[in-house]
């Protein structure tokens, strides 16, 4: 009886050998770490969507065809500006960036005056530029370079004088609406705030007199400006880079 039970367990245990020999071999063979390296790193993308603030320095120069035919204005040079900027982007690809600004400038001391044969006087006193513009830019990580356009406005203060003594008048046009176009860089230098330079020209049309007559026949008078600009933006809900991707 011994000897039948133990020949009995000899041969249940090379069964159960055999068995988790199958089930081993069912799983296949363990593969080794090397054959299962972890996902590759994607290195962090900036970010440039998300609203923003923010202001700037700068100059503004009138053209030198803002005269009334060929008479020439004086004080027509150029001034310091400074103003405030609001707007949004929106990063639409990987290198591209579409986005709405606008945008308010004050002038210094601007003061365009022509005096007219006879002793009457015109003066344009010109306190601030603005805009709203659009912009497409294409961007390089903290880096976006970008042109824009859109509407401008002209806060004018237009005066005529003779010996002192306000003269009415009217012209075609008061020059106050007109359209802008420029181009400029700007770079996130920390999260949250990024720097820009710009290049803005500002075209307010032409405007002739209507009255008084003694000043219809000296033809039309030009209100454009050029402006260069630096200011700083900060980006609400920006971040510097987003979550990196795996």
């Amino acid at each position: 009886m011994k000897k039948y039970l133990l020949a009995t367990a000899a041969v249940a245990a090379a069964l159960g050998g055999l068995g988790a020999s199958a089930e081993a071999a069912d799983l296949g063979a363990r593969r080794p770490y090397y054959n299962n390296p972890p996902p590759a790193y994607a290195a962090p993308l900036y970010n440039w969507t998300g609203f923003y603030i923010g202001g700037h320095l700068g100059g503004a120069f009138a053209s030198n065809s803002n005269a009334f035919n060929g008479l020439a204005l004086t004080n027509t040079d150029g001034r310091f500006l400074g103003g405030v900027q609001a707007g949004a982007d929106w990063q639409i690809a990987p290198t591209w960036v579409v986005g709405v600004e606008g945008q308010y400038s004050w002038l210094s001391g601007h003061q365009l005056n022509a005096v007219f044969p006879g002793g009457i006087v015109y003066n344009n006193n010109q306190r601030g530029i603005g805009s709203i513009t659009g912009r497409v830019g294409y961007t390089w990580g903290p880096g976006l370079i970008y042109v824009k356009g859109g509407y401008a406005y002209s806060d004018n203060r237009e005066t005529v004088t003779f010996g002192g003594v306000p003269v009415a008048f009217a012209l075609s046009d008061n020059h106050t609406n007109g359209y802008t176009v420029g181009a400029g860089i700007e770079y996130m230098f920390a999260p949250n705030w990024s720097a820009k330079a710009e290049y803005q020209y500002y075209n307010f049309g032409d405007s002739r007199f209507t009255a008084p007559a003694a000043l219809v026949p000296f033809g039309t008078f030009s209100n454009d400006e050029h402006t260069v600009k630096a200011g700083i933006n900060y980006r609400f809900n920006f971040g510097g880079p987003v979550v990196a991707r795996y």
